[in-house]
């Protein structure tokens, strides 16, 4: 990861940050320069470790808890958060559920509860962010989607409708918000990140093959992130960008 500090002054709130690809991303903005609003749905713990492990680094960072699918949740905790800043200058839409179930098992309020967090929890974090990111000199959206969503998977109907929503979103927000704001989409391969152990493997994970022959780190994602939020790539806008290792070439 690189020294310069491209995102000085900045602040960045990302969604689901308490674990993962989420807790990487922030850290890898912070590390840039940026000041983190580190969201979690309710485990307060992960997210006070990861704001810890900012300011340890010479960060700034705070805990921002609510749940993404509820619209007054949202835009009382970016309020907050922002006022508490100043600013929002990036928002990256991370949250997500990525439940197993069979079409045929699958009910209709399993649809909507990954529905609920992956889409609707964008749009509300979006719209709630929307005036702070239009007040900046380098606003961004980066929305996180999957390779899923684009080669399809057993047993996740509801989860690759959604993610793959997420792209429609990220092409037409970047209409609307151009030139202010740009809005991309990083959609990661098989990527090593701690589950619960016994969910096991993802199914859609033993069906690719990554042409780099191995899966990849969180820190991988989240460089690509720090990438689009930062002055590099104010000329990448609409984009859906894959980080996969060659997966979705790979048969």
């Amino acid at each position: 990861m690189s020294t310069e500090k491209e995102l000085s002054g900045r602040v960045a709130l990302v969604t689901g940050a308490g674990r993962n690809i989420g807790r990487a991303m922030a850290k890898a903005l912070a590390a840039g320069g940026a000041a983190i609003i580190v969201n979690v749905r309710s485990n307060k713990s992960e997210a006070d470790q990861v704001v810890a492990e900012i300011t340890r680094d010479g960060g700034k960072a705070i805990v921002a808890i609510f749940d993404v699918a509820d619209e007054k949740a949202v835009f009382a905790g970016v309020a907050a958060a922002a006022k508490q800043f100043g600013r929002i200058d990036c928002l990256i839409n991370n949250a997500a559920l990525r439940r197993e179930r069979t079409f045929d098992e699958m009910t209709f309020a399993e649809w909507r509860e990954v529905h609920a967090v992956i889409l609707d929890g964008a749009f509300h974090c979006t719209k709630a962010c929307l005036p702070y990111l239009k007040q900046s000199d380098a606003g961004a959206v980066v929305n996180i989607g999957g390779l899923s969503a684009h080669r399809g998977s057993e047993h996740r109907a509801h989860v690759t409708a959604a993610k793959l929503g997420l792209v429609g979103f990220t092409r037409g927000l970047a209409h609307d918000l151009a030139p202010r704001v740009t809005v991309n989409l990083v959609a990661p391969g098989a990527i090593d990140t701690s589950r619960d152990p016994a969910a096991g493997t993802p199914s859609h994970h033993l069906t690719h093959n990554m042409l780099m022959g191995r899966r990849g780190a969180p820190d991988e994602i989240a460089a690509m992130v720090r990438f689009l939020c930062g002055p590099g790539a104010r000329y990448v806008t609409g984009q859906t960008i894959h980080v996969n290792g060659g997966a979705y070439l790979s048969s």
